[in-house]
């Protein structure tokens, strides 16, 4: 099939594209890379009178430091976050979940901002965003505002955009000193949506203790979740018993985050690629290699 008829607009600014919006409201809709829009529209399972394409928008591409934080503009490709040192260095847990996003080909075209605004539930990076507390920024005719990434993501391919507002950018915090990461996901073939996947993010406070601990989730619901829960039970472990090789350490220990991770989760997919209690139960052993791993590499530091 191909799309149906559109006008297509291509803004030279920012501002530019949120007077669009503005003024042709709910018959427009953003294209970046297109990845995940385009295949939609390909389809018919939505259509749109106009599309403003802001990839010319030179203003909403680039990585940079700013203040201990790392910034990375909407439209940034994934391959170009993929091939970033600074990425890599301060954002390790971002840099490890791209070369699991689709094929080579997607991740040239493919942003940051796209996968954001898309919302996906079987996505990697709106889980990394989740369990690093990232924070989104959208520029709207009312100004700019800036989103928790807690608070982002509101339901099934929604989030908490306006219908007038472009997301512009999105921040996450720079690595710690004591800290680690890991991402394990489990999918059919390489290069298609996750059946479930873990991201995870540890901390270790002055006193030898886990301080933070972020884990998001994907593919186990009908949006990018945190598991609160399984991170309550995570902080607070000591420095002494990961050093001890004991309870933290333990494969019991792993296995309790894990299962308290899914246990409350509601609205698992039951689909072809494995019913709910399937994936819960990948999702939580997922889980548990994740924290493992996290665990470690914050301990060696």
């Amino acid at each position: 099939m191909k799309p149906a008829p559109f006008e297509y607009h291509a803004p030279s600014s920012a501002g530019e594209a949120v007077g669009l919006l503005a003024n042709l409201g709910d018959a427009a809709k953003v294209i970046a890379g297109g990845q995940s829009l385009v295949p939609v529209l390909a389809m018919r399972l939505a259509v749109f009178d106009h599309l403003i394409d802001i990839r010319r928008i030179n203003a909403l591409r680039g990585i940079a430091e700013r203040d201990g934080r790392v910034w990375i503009g909407a439209g940034t490709t994934e391959a170009e976050i993929g091939r970033s040192e600074l990425i890599a260095a301060r954002v390790p847990l971002l840099a490890r979940a791209t070369p699991l996003i689709g094929h080579f080909q997607i991740r040239n075209r493919g942003t940051i901002g796209g996968s954001l605004a898309h919302a996906d539930a079987a996505a990697e990076y709106p889980a990394v965003a989740l369990a690093l507390d990232a924070t989104i920024e959208a520029l709207s005719p009312r100004g700019r505002r800036t989103i928790p990434a807690t608070g982002f993501f509101t339901g099934i391919w929604s989030t908490a955009l306006e219908p007038d507002e472009v997301l512009t950018g999105v921040t996450f915090p720079a690595r710690g000193h004591r800290s680690g990461f890991a991402i394990e996901e489990f999918s059919r073939r390489a290069g298609d949506f996750a059946v479930a996947g873990a991201a995870v993010a540890v901390e270790l406070g002055p006193g030898g203790r886990i301080s933070r601990c972020g884990i998001g989730l994907f593919g186990l619901g009908t949006t990018p979740l945190r598991s609160v829960s399984a991170e309550t039970l995570a902080v607070g472990v000591s420095a002494q018993t990961l050093a001890a090789g004991t309870a933290a350490q333990s494969p019991e220990f792993a296995r309790e985050i894990g299962q308290a991770a899914v246990a409350d989760l509601e609205s698992v997919p039951s689909d072809r690629h494995g019913p709910a209690a399937y994936r819960k139960r990948v999702g939580a052993a997922l889980v548990a290699r994740a924290v493992t791993q996290a665990i470690e590499e914050a301990r060696n530091g």
